[in-house]
């Protein structure tokens, strides 16, 4: 299931990240590997904010979508 439709506080571990290599790239540099643990801390407008290795990061709805969990 894409991240962009986890609920708010449940902890999922990554399975596949999509899209092309540039986009992969920019999310393993932000900590999204896969095995990785990610916990969604809210979803607003579309806009998912995360917590992933002791740090709180922000992403479109887009790249939550090529996130799956």
């Amino acid at each position: 299931m894409p991240l962009a439709l986890v609920k708010p506080g449940e902890i999922n571990s990554i399975k596949h990240i999509g899209g092309r290599d540039t986009i992969r790239k920019r999310l393993e540099t932000l900590g999204f590997v896969v095995g990785g643990v990610v916990t969604v801390v809210s979803a607003i407008n579309g806009n998912v904010i995360v917590s992933i290795k002791d740090s709180r990061i922000a992403i479109s709805r887009e790249m939550a979508n090529k996130i799956m969990v």
